[in-house]
C-alpha cells in the first residue's frame, strides 16, 4: 500500500471540514444518520411482520422462521467480512454503501409478493446479505466525513438514529397493517429503505472526491488489523460480545420472573415495556457517550467502552439475583440499554481511531464479524445454561465475561496512546 499516489491523512481522507475543525454534525454525518434511521424503520417493518406472514398466511411451522432467520443471520455475518475487504477502497466503499442500502430495501419489501416459504427465505437472506455488506462501508464512510476529534459524537449520532429507527419501525408496522393489511405494509417498507439509500448518496455528495488508488485484488486484511492496540481492543471487544446475549433473553427472564405473580399476559406486557425502556435508554445514551469519548481524548472511546461493559455487568448481575420487583428489573434493563448505547458508539469510534486509514474497511468488517459471531455464541451458551442449570447460572456466566472484557479494555485504554499510522 506504500505505493499509493496520493497521500492520505491519518484520520479520514474525505473529511467534510466546514469552518471549525471540531465541527461534527456535518452534512455528511447528518446524511449517514438519516440513512440509519430510515433503513432501520424500513427493515423493522418486514421483520416485525415476518412471523405472521409465515405462520398465518403461508401456514409454515414456527421452526421455519427460526431456520430462515438463522441462515440469514449467518450469511450476513460472512457478508460483513467480505464487505470489509470491499470497504478498504474509498471508491468501492461508496458504491457498496449505496448498493447495500438500495438492495436491502428492494429485497425486504419484495417479501410482500412471496407465495411460498422458499421465496421468503431467499428474499430475506438476500436482504440480510446486502445489509451485511453495507455495514463496514457505512462505518468507514462515517470516519471519512468528520475529524478524528469528533469520532465519538459522529458514531453516537449514527447509533442514536439506528436505535430510534428500531423503536419507530414496529410502531409503523402496526399502523400500516391496520390501514392497508399485512402484505401492503411489507411492500410499502421500500419507501423508507430507498430514502435511506438517497440519504447515503447525499452524504457522499457532501464529501471531497475520493482519492484514486490502483485497483488491487480484493483481500480482507486480518493480520495487520490484529496488530498493536487495535488487536488488543478487538480482543476486549470479543470478550464482551461472547457475553452479549440477544435482548430476547432479557425479555424472557423478566417474563418468567413476573408470570407467577402477574399472570402470563400482564407479565408479557410489562416485559415488552421494559424492552421499550431498554431501547429508549440506548437511544438517549449514544450521543452523550460519544461526546464523553471525544472529551477524554485519544483513549476516550476505549474508556467509554469499558464503562458500557461495566453497565452490562451490573445489569446481568441484577438479572441473576433479582426477584419479582418491577423496579429492580427496570434498573437492570435501563443499565443494559445505557450499556449498549455506550458500547456500540465506543466500539466504532475506537476502531476508526486506531485502524490504519487504508485498512479501515477491513477493521470494521472484522469488528462486525466479531459482533455477529460473539452474539451467536453468547445466546447459544446462555440458552443451554438456562435450560440445563438455571436462568441465574446463565446470567452469572455472562457477568464473568463482562468482568474479563472490562479488565482487557482497561488494560488497552492505559496502553492506547495514539492511532496507528496509515501506512
Amino acid at each position: 500500500m506504500s505505493s499509493e499516489p496520493v497521500h492520505t491523512p491519518p484520520h479520514g481522507e474525505d473529511v467534510d471540514r466546514s469552518p471549525g475543525e471540531d465541527r461534527w454534525l456535518t452534512p455528511g454525518v447528518t446524511g449517514i444518520g438519516a440513512a440509519s434511521l430510515l433503513a432501520d424503520i424500513g427493515h423493522e417493518v418486514p421483520t416485525a411482520l415476518l412471523p405472521s406472514l409465515l405462520t398465518s398466511t403461508l401456514r409454515a411451522p414456527a421452526s421455519v422462521l427460526g431456520l430462515i432467520e438463522g441462515v440469514a443471520d449467518g450469511l450476513a455475518g460472512v457478508a460483513r467480512l467480505a464487505g470489509g475487504a470491499l470497504a478498504d477502497d474509498p471508491r468501492r466503499r461508496r458504491t457498496v454503501a449505496v448498493g447495500g442500502y438500495a438492495a436491502t430495501a428492494v429485497l425486504s419489501s419484495a417479501i410482500a409478493a412471496a407465495t411460498s416459504v422458499w421465496q421468503v427465505g431467499l428474499l430475506r437472506t438476500g436482504a440480510w446479505v446486502a445489509r451485511g455488506l453495507r455495514v463496514p462501508a457505512r462505518n468507514a464512510l462515517l470516519a471519512d466525513v468528520v475529524p478524528a476529534s469528533a469520532y465519538g459524537r459522529a458514531y453516537g449520532f449514527e447509533r442514536a438514529m439506528d436505535n430510534l429507527g428500531a423503536i419507530m419501525g414496529p410502531l409503523l408496522a402496526l399502523g400500516l397493517v391496520a390501514a392497508v393489511g399485512l402484505r401492503w405494509a411489507i411492500a410499502l417498507s421500500v419507501i423508507p429503505g430507498l430514502l435511506a439509500a438517497a440519504a447515503i448518496v447525499y452524504a457522499i455528495g457532501r464529501t471531497r472526491q475520493a482519492e484514486v488508488r490502483p485497483r488491487a485484488p480484493l483481500r480482507l486484511h486480518i493480520r495487520p488489523v490484529l496488530h498493536g492496540d487495535l488487536g488488543r481492543l478487538l480482543g476486549g471487544v470479543a470478550a464482551f460480545e461472547v457475553g452479549n446475549v440477544a435482548a430476547t433473553l432479557l425479555i424472557l427472564r423478566a417474563t418468567e420472573l413476573l408470570s407467577p405473580g402477574q399472570g402470563a399476559d400482564r407479565a408479557t406486557v410489562i416485559a415488552l415495556g421494559l424492552y421499550t425502556g431498554y431501547n429508549t435508554a440506548a437511544t438517549l445514551a449514544s450521543i452523550p457517550a460519544g461526546r464523553l469519548a471525544d472529551r477524554l481524548g485519544e483513549r476516550g472511546p476505549v474508556w467509554v467502552l469499558a464503562g458500557g461493559v461495566a453497565c452490562f455487568a451490573a445489569a446481568y448481575l441484577g438479572l441473576a439475583v433479582t426477584g419479582t420487583a418491577i423496579a429492580m428489573l427496570a434498573i437492570a434493563f435501563l443499565a443494559a440499554g445505557i450499556g449498549i448505547g455506550a458500547v456500540e458508539t465506543a466500539e466504532h469510534a475506537a476502531v476508526a481511531a486506531l485502524a490504519p486509514t487504508h485498512l479501515r474497511g477491513s477493521a470494521f468488517g472484522l469488528l462486525a464479524a466479531v459482533q455477529a459471531g460473539g452474539n451467536f455464541v453468547a445466546s447459544a451458551v446462555a440458552g443451554l445454561l438456562w435450560t440445563l442449570v438455571s436462568p441465574a447460572a446463565a446470567f452469572w456466566y455472562l457477568v464473568g465475561w463482562m468482568v474479563l472484557a472490562f479488565l482487557a479494555l482497561v488494560t488497552t485504554a492505559r496502553g492506547a496512546v495514539t492511532a496507528q499510522p496509515s501506512g
